[in-house]
């Protein structure tokens, strides 16, 4: 697998981060979409609503919550998406975008961890 990163979305784009993949459900606030530099908004690999809904702001849940995330993931829901990322990862470098401000508890940190306990 090709080399797998997470930054915010905020965060200026590098010629190093490869495939430039939104991985949150919902569109991050104040960033044009013209203006974004993000190659694929992979809404579908993200936690549903209700997943989201149910851990956010709560680092205290996250093990709870990257349990249910992976059981999403591992669902035939994403397969569609799961499959695409994996696609991407064969060709080069891949970067996962994501809009929260926590930087380690954040779904695409979970995705990071089960996408590389799943090769």
């Amino acid at each position: 697998m090709a080399s797998l990163k997470l930054k915010r979305v905020y965060e200026a784009p590098e010629a190093s981060d490869g495939t430039r993949i939104l991985v949150d459900r919902l569109w991050p606030r104040g960033i044009a979409k013209d203006k974004a530099r993000i190659d694929l908004w992979l809404k579908d690999i993200a936690p549903s609503d209700a997943l989201r809904k149910r851990f956010h702001g709560k680092p205290e849940d996250w093990q709870a919550f990257c349990e249910a995330y992976a059981a999403e993931l591992e669902g035939e829901g994403p397969q569609a998406a799961v499959k695409e990322l994996r696609g991407f990862l064969k060709k080069g470098p891949v970067t996962l975008l994501y809009a929260a401000r926590d930087e380690s508890h954040n779904n695409a940190m979970a995705l990071k961890r089960w996408l590389e306990e799943h090769r």
